[in-house]
């Protein structure tokens, strides 16, 4: 069970960027995947998450227009397409899983993590 995570990097204000998270492990359909991310000297703030009862998603207020996930289930991987970004959405991002296909913004009912994706914005 492994979520592998890639595409993290540092980019200029008002840039993009993709993060990728390969699921092997799973059934991929059982899967709700959420996205998080931890600043510096904060506490783990919880960024999206889609569902695969319907692909639904849901956004963080401070995200919203800005990013957006999607699954593509040949390839059991779901990512995270960041536009607009700001210095504020600098930290790691973090994907994880949880079995029930529903979404849930608490990160404790995740049970399985990504290893974290270093994401820089610089002005």
């Amino acid at each position: 069970v492994q979520l592998v995570e890639s595409g993290g990097g540092a980019v200029q204000t008002g840039g993009s960027l993709r993060l990728s998270c390969a699921t092997s492990g799973f059934t991929f359909d059982d899967l709700a995947i959420g996205w998080f991310r931890q600043a510096p000297g904060k506490g783990r703030e919880g960024v999206g998450c889609i569902s695969s009862t319907d692909g639904s998603a849901y956004y963080q207020d401070s995200v919203k227009g800005r990013f957006d996930i999607s699954r593509d289930r040949a390839k059991a991987t779901v990512y995270l397409d960041m536009n607009g970004l700001q210095p504020e959405d600098t930290a790691v991002y973090f994907c994880a899983a949880r079995s029930p296909r529903l979404c849930n913004r608490d990160d404790d009912e995740y049970e399985y993590w990504g290893q974290g994706s270093q994401v820089t914005i610089s002005s």
